[in-house]
This record gives structure tokens, C-alpha cells and sequence, in this order.
């Protein structure tokens, strides 16, 4: 059974065109960022000693993620690293944040998304959605169907992950409905393109909608309960992300589905594909029944403080020591300690997860947190993202919350536009809670509005990995990504600013 990484490996390629723009853009990052490092050490600006220090340290480390001239866990372990050799902090204090609780919220999400892909979990969620009877041989409903298993997928598990997944079975789909479908090659084509577009921005959508959905979530989450001191927990963050999601999809899949694949048939094929799949699938078996039950409690657990709040006993003795007990990052390790526990033969000593399975989580993205946040701590320690703050107020038109919100929400979409949105994160989020101090006004919403935006970037097949893994089919034209990538950043703009800046100031 493929491993997780190797489902990334097999479908995220890239064109010679595309591994050529990406060579000579690693090349001028691996030229400009020492340039950079060393102007802004011999500039005279106007910081301390440490704060001057530290922003040729950030400046190398942002030119260093935008090019992705080193990997980007690399670049992020270093730049801390750097900041002790230049007696910016010590050691402890510049470390200190690949200790986080939220890494460990990470480590046990990720533990739960490979036992799901090992077992098989999310391949039977998606074709037992599919064979429901309502879809038919409806083009359209097939379409908005699939894209909503991405969708709901993608809450739970990492978006790259979801799009891997299902990137296989859309293009069977597309396959059967090719050699079935009693219509014209160009509709045929438009509906490859549909299927394509929705996997991967289905599953960027869903991301926003709980905290452990994309790592800018919880990099967001993180920077802010560690430089303001308010913790946002599952149920305050679905306030937000649920409505962001529902609103977007719908968006997306009525756009697709009037364009592209209204009126289409896709035939008695498809049908049977997705029949003849359920049978190879056979019956549920142990390992899927140990991962639901393991994902089960640990959701239960997330979202117990909410529950609480609901019936009316938020603010007893039980739900506070039920939140200083179980923390998010506890509960998510908890539920992956299951996966070791239950067993899927115990005459064999089988589990339902392996060490060497839970090995393979993608642990660039754990480093790359942490070193996002220490960087994040450091900045606000040296006095340096006050100073950037200060400098970025007076350059504002408006100080208003609001404007501050659709700023970074902008800024965070475009920026994500060009690098990874876990990188976008890592770099807009510390400046958000800085220019939102300054203004003297509340930092957190415009900090989550820079959060919800690095989730977006939909245009180019660099902006995210599952826009990477749907460019590779051949179906998906550079040109059509950026016009239905376009419309879905203004859309996502729009909403992000509007319930951010609407509900945010009730819920933060």
C-alpha cells in the first residue's frame, strides 16, 4: 500500500518549463539573500542593536522562503539558529518554540490523516458519496458531489493530502465520462477542467474551516496565543471558517457547474466505476473501523469546551479544568496514541498505525511552524515588530479595524500567490499583530484575516501544492487556473473581509 509521501510524489510534477522558472528562481534567491542580509547589516536604520540584527535575519529568511532557494524547513530552522550566532537571543529562547503545544497538535493531526490514508478511510468516504443514487448520470451533480467529499476531507486533513487522494479517482472519472458521454470534445474538455479546479481549490476551501485543516491555520492560531495571549479554540475558529467555507463552495461549485458542466451526461460508466471500486473496497474492515473510532474521540475532544458553552456549563469549574487538562494539542495526541492501541489482529500484534507509518508525516511543515513562530517571538522580543509596525501605521490611509483587515487579507492572498501559504503565513501574521498594536486598534482581526488569506492563491500551479498535483493531468491550462483562480481570490477576499470584520469583533 502506498505510503502518503509517495501519493504526493507520484502526482506533484512539473513541466520542464516550470522546473526551469524554478531553478533560476532558487538561483537568484541563493544570490540575493546574503546581498540582503549583509545591506541591512551595515544600513543605519533606526533600532536597537538586536532589533537591527534581526531584520537582516528576517530579510534573509523571507527572501530565502519566496524563492525556495533552500527547502523551506531548512530555512526555517536556520533562521533562529542564525539569531543565537548573532547573539540576538540565546539558545533556549530562540528555540523554545519548536516545544510548542501546537507542534504537537500537528504531530497527532498528521498521525490521524496517514492512518486514514493507510487504511484506506478516505478513499470509502468518497466513493460511498459518489455512489449515491441522487448523482445519476448527471454531469453536474457528480461534479458537485466530488467537490464536496474535497471540501469536507480537506477540514480534517491537510488540503495536499485530500487532493492526492482524490486526484486518482477524478481523473477515472474524467476517463469513463470521455468514453461515454454523447457530447462534443469541447464540453468533454471543460468538464475535465471542472473536475480538476474543484479538487484542488475544494480542497483549500475546506481547509479554512477548522483549525488543523492547513498549517497557516494553526500558524495563525499559534502566533497569536503566543504575542497576544488569546487562545482561539475550535469552536470560535468554525465561527468563522465554517460560514468562509460553505459560502465559497457553493461559489465555486455553481460557477463550474454553469460553465462547464451544465447539461452533461456523464453516462453508465461512471456509475460503474465507482460500483465496481465499492466492491474492491469489500467490507469495512477493522483498521478503518480503529481509525474512525480514534478520529471520532479525538474530534469529540476538540470540540467538547464549544459543546460545554452550548448546554450552558462554559463558565463552571468542569469546563475550566477541562480546557486546562485536555488542551487541543493533548486531545490530537491522545487520538493518535490510539492508533496504537487498538489493534487489527491481536494475535499478531497488529495496530491500527505503525511507528514506521507515523514516521512518514510530513515533518518539513512541523519545522517550518516552529520556526515561523520563534521567528514571529523574536521579531516581538528585539522591539523589531513594533518599529515595522510604527513605520507600516503611518504609511496607511486608514487605521479603522476593518481597513487593517482587508490590508492583510489583500497582502496574505497575494503573497500567497508567489510562495507557500505556510510560508505566507509565517511571514504576514507578525506583521499584522504588529501594525494592529500600533494602530491601536485590535490586532487579532486583522491577523486572522491574513490567516484565512494565506489559505487562498489559487491562480499559478506554484501557489499551492494541490493546484501543483491537478496541473500535472494536462487538463488544467495555465490560462484557465488564473481566471478561475482570479475570481475565486476576489470572492475569498470579499468573504474573508466580511465575516472577519463582521462577526469577528462578537467572537474575539
Amino acid at each position: 500500500m502506498r505510503t502518503l509521501q509517495e501519493a504526493y510524489e507520484a502526482v506533484e510534477t512539473y513541466s520542464p518549463a516550470e522546473e526551469q522558472f524554478n531553478r533560476r528562481r532558487r538561483t537568484i534567491g541563493l544570490l540575493v539573500a546574503p546581498v540582503a542580509f549583509l545591506a541591512l547589516l551595515v544600513a543605519p536604520l533606526p533600532l536597537t542593536p538586536a532589533a537591527h540584527r534581526m531584520s537582516a535575519v528576517m530579510v534573509l529568511v523571507i527572501v530565502l522562503w519566496v524563492t525556495e532557494a533552500l527547502p523551506m524547513a531548512v530555512t526555517a530552522l536556520f533562521g533562529p539558529v542564525l539569531a543565537v550566532l548573532m547573539g540576538i537571543a540565546p539558545a533556549r529562547q530562540a528555540l523554545a518554540s519548536f516545544a510548542d503545544p501546537v507542534i504537537f497538535l500537528f504531530i497527532g493531526s498528521f498521525m490521524l490523516a496517514e492512518a486514514m490514508f493507510v487504511h484506506g478511510v478516505d478513499k470509502r468516504i468518497a466513493y460511498t458519496a459518489l455512489s449515491w443514487r441522487f448523482i445519476g448520470t448527471s454531469g453536474t451533480r457528480m461534479l458537485v458531489v466530488y467537490g464536496a467529499v474535497a471540501t469536507a476531507l480537506s477540514m480534517w486533513i491537510s488540503n495536499t493530502a485530500t487532493t492526492a487522494m482524490l486526484f486518482p479517482i477524478g481523473l477515472s472519472i474524467v476517463t469513463h465520462v470521455r468514453q461515454s458521454a454523447a457530447r462534443g470534445q469541447g464540453d468533454l474538455r471543460r468538464f475535465a477542467l471542472a473536475m480538476m479546479l474543484i479538487t484542488a481549490f475544494g480542497a483549500s476551501i475546506g481547509g479554512m474551516g477548522t483549525p488543523v485543516g492547513t498549517p497557516p491555520n494553526l500558524i495563525g492560531i499559534g502566533l497569536i496565543e503566543r504575542i497576544e495571549h488569546v487562545h482561539i479554540g475550535f469552536f470560535r475558529w468554525m465561527a468563522i471558517g465554517i460560514p468562509a467555507v460553505l459560502v465559497l463552495f457553493v461559489a465555486l461549485a455553481v460557477y463550474l457547474s454553469w460553465t462547464c458542466a451544465r447539461g452533461l451526461h456523464a453516462g453508465a460508466g461512471s456509475a460503474i466505476l465507482v460500483a465496481d471500486e465499492m466492491k474492491r473496497l469489500g467490507p469495512v474492515s477493522r483498521g478503518q473501523r480503529n481509525t474512525a473510532i480514534a478520529f471520532g474521540v479525538t474530534v469529540l475532544l476538540w470540540v467538547m469546551p464549544g459543546l460545554l458553552t452550548v448546554v450552558g456549563l462554559g463558565d463552571t469549574l468542569l469546563a475550566r479544568a477541562y480546557t486546562q487538562r485536555v488542551p487541543e494539542s493533548v486531545a490530537a495526541v491522545v487520538g493518535a496514541t490510539l492508533l496504537f492501541l487498538l489493534p487489527v489482529s491481536w494475535r499478531a500484534r497488529r495496530f491500527t498505525l505503525t511507528w514506521e507509518d507515523a514516521s512518514r508525516i510530513d515533518w518539513g511543515i512541523v519545522l517550518l511552524y516552529g520556526g515561523g513562530l520563534a521567528l514571529g517571538d523574536l521579531a516581538f522580543a528585539t522591539g523589531l515588530a513594533r518599529a515595522v509596525g510604527d513605520g507600516l501605521t503611518n504609511w496607511l490611509p486608514s487605521h479603522s479595524t476593518l481597513a487593517l483587515v482587508a490590508t492583510f487579507t489583500g497582502l496574505a492572498i497575494v503573497l500567497s500567490e508567489l510562495t507557500s501559504n505556510t510560508a505566507s503565513a509565517n511571514m504576514i501574521v507578525p506583521v499584522a499583530l504588529a501594525v494592529g498594536a500600533s494602530a491601536g486598534g485590535d490586532p487579532i482581526l486583522p491577523a486572522l484575516g491574513a490567516t484565512l488569506g494565506a489559505s487562498l492563491g489559487f491562480m499559478m500551479p506554484i501557489s499551492t501544492a494541490p493546484n501543483a498535483i491537478v496541473y500535472s493531468s494536462g487538463y488544467v491550462p495555465i490560462g484557465q487556473m488564473a481566471k478561475y483562480g482570479l475570481l475565486l481570490d476576489i470572492a475569498g477576499f470579499a468573504v474573508i473581509v466580511s465575516l472577519v470584520g463582521g462577526l469577528g469583533p462578537y467572537l474575539f
